[in-house]
């Protein structure tokens, strides 16, 4: 039997106060002491995976190395950690659902009436627990999705105690809540953490451990109140402050002792003090950073930067190499025109045309290359972004006018962007995706070949449309240069101009495989080239 150790993380008061964020840095100490540690999401949402969802509404989908769609927050698990992370990591409702039902239709069953106690939730209880046994890590952290109370998140409360009854040594739950600060009387008030704390027993699970976010620091008498009216221990009552950066969180859980009270409660040694002198460099230099570099970020879902979320933290860890902060400019590419683009990029010193789907914006992230290319700022094209490099280098260099994607123009005479052949007769959305980790071949001799140091890198995928093959040869002579090629399908990969000090479009999204110990090397080289350092 498995001795693997389950933490769960739930939260109360309000949405977005940072589960993600804690359970990263609590990892991230436990690892740090020596422990196997992995963390996974599940959220209550009925679709089986965050693939179709919305960037609005649900910030980037994040992509693993199996292909999973998943939530941003396994981003912040992996750059945390600095370990993949894959489609056990991240469960919906919709999948849990899924599942049943198809073990319902096949008559696994026996003709019994499904519920969701027991058949649901045991389901959960599964997904839970593979990682621990499939994959014998020490220890799982669990974060569950939503706020204590919701409707959605009662079949995972119910589960976890159900777990807690189960494996009552292997079990510890944190609870996340807020303390909110009312400027008119100059109070932090604790009522909104009781009453959450309330809901969570009611449900029959009482937490061990209490994370409350606040502005103000916590006095002794606060922490008592709180720990005298939720069950919990004085010295389990952690306090997290806001900080100017979410690398903070670990130094501050640390300083909290949040690692030693977690290990103490699930009754593990606390082994080595965790090494948190180089994690301490690392915030240092994104806090007081000795250079600024202005990037523009040109994309159609600007108004929110959780929609970029990957791309926005592997410029702060490739910053904090060179000790300079990309500040960033998020342009929404709608808004560009020929008449206002210099304008709009006046001062910048690199651009970076963001990925995503659809016709909307595409003009606009036209015109933002055309102006980098053709005055010489560092570019960088991901996945969208470098499909738009080829278009505009076919229209205003190869002079074919109306080039474009088929996505955007199915009866473009010159498709420089087109699904492959296979694809063309699947409809269902997701199909025709290429997704998770594929190799490249880097071309010798190219810039990108000088950035990678090696012949062959395997990046991640989330795409559906391809370089035209039928062109390559006008591009090539015309001084848009093929720098990495997919050796199985002999698809292109990564395209880069000559003459140009840094024109740089990727097929993938190198974004999802920086990490606070790796940064991408070509976040790492675009941003020194801007700097100009």
């Amino acid at each position: 039997m498995s001795n693997t150790r389950y933490i769960f993380i739930t939260g109360g008061v309000t949405s977005s106060l940072g589960k993600g964020i804690i359970s990263a840095s609590l990892a991230k100490l436990l690892q740090l002491r020596g422990y196997h540690v992995t963390i996974q999401k599940l959220d209550p949402y009925l679709n089986v995976d965050p693939g179709t969802l919305n960037p609005y509404e649900h910030g980037e989908c994040y992509v693993t190395n199996d292909g999973a769609e998943t939530d941003l927050d396994l981003g912040h698990y992996e750059r945390f950690l600095n370990q993949p992370t894959s489609q056990a990591n991240n469960i919906t409702t919709g999948r849990i659902y899924q599942n049943v039902i198809t073990k319902e239709r096949r008559g696994d069953f026996l003709g019994k009436t499904v519920q969701v106690i027991p058949h649901v939730t045991d389901e959960i209880k599964r997904s839970i627990k593979l990682l621990g046994t499939k994959h014998k890590y020490d220890i799982v952290i669990t974060e569950i999705g939503g706020t204590v109370g919701d409707i959605e998140s009662l079949p995972y409360i119910e589960s976890v105690r159900q777990l807690r009854w189960e494996m009552p040594q292997r079990t510890a739950v944190i609870h996340l809540t807020l303390v909110p600060f009312l400027s008119a009387t100059g109070e932090l008030k604790t009522k909104p953490t009781q009453h959450s704390v309330k809901m969570l027993l009611e449900n029959g699970v009482q937490p061990d451990i209490l994370v409350l976010r606040t502005e103000k620091p916590l006095t002794n008498e606060i922490r008592r109140k709180v720990a005298l009216f939720c069950n919990v221990e004085m010295e389990a009552v952690i306090e997290s402050r806001d900080v100017k950066t979410i690398y903070e969180v670990p130094l501050l859980m640390h300083e909290e002792k949040l690692d030693e009270i977690v290990l103490k409660k699930l009754g593990l040694p606390t082994l080595d003090e965790p090494n948190l002198s180089k994690w301490r460099d690392f915030v240092e230099k994104v806090k007081n950073p000795k250079h600024i570099v202005n990037i523009a970020l040109v994309g159609k879902y600007v108004e929110l930067a959780d929609a970029y979320k990957s791309i926005i933290e592997a410029l702060i860890h490739a910053g904090a190499v060179h000790n300079l902060k990309a500040k960033l400019h998020l342009i929404h590419s709608e808004h560009i025109t020929y008449d206002n683009v210099a304008e709009k990029l006046n001062g910048i010193q690199g651009v970076i045309v963001a990925p995503g789907f659809g016709h909307r914006g595409i003009e606009g992230k036209i015109i933002a290359t055309q102006f980098a290319r053709e005055n010489k700022i560092p570019f960088l094209g991901i996945c969208l972004g470098m499909q738009v490099a080829v278009i505009e280098f076919a229209r205003n260099v190869l002079g074919l006018k109306e080039a474009h994607s088929t996505e955007m123009n199915r009866n473009t005479p010159y498709p420089v962007i087109d699904l492959m052949e296979h694809q063309k007769e699947i409809t269902e959305k997701g199909g025709t995706m290429r997704l998770g980790c594929y190799p490249c071949e880097v071309i010798k001799e190219t810039k990108v070949y000088t950035i990678y140091q090696c012949d062959l890198i395997d990046e991640r995928h989330r795409h559906r449309y391809e370089f035209n093959n039928q062109f390559l040869k006008q591009f090539e002579q015309a001084g848009m240069k093929v720098a990495g090629i997919n050796p199985d399908m002999h698809l292109v990969e990564i395209i880069e101009l000559q003459n140009h000090p840094w024109f740089i479009g990727v097929q993938f999204h190198p974004e999802y495989r920086s990490t606070v110990e790796s940064p991408h090397p070509l976040f790492v080289d675009f941003l020194k080239t801007a700097a100009g350092l």
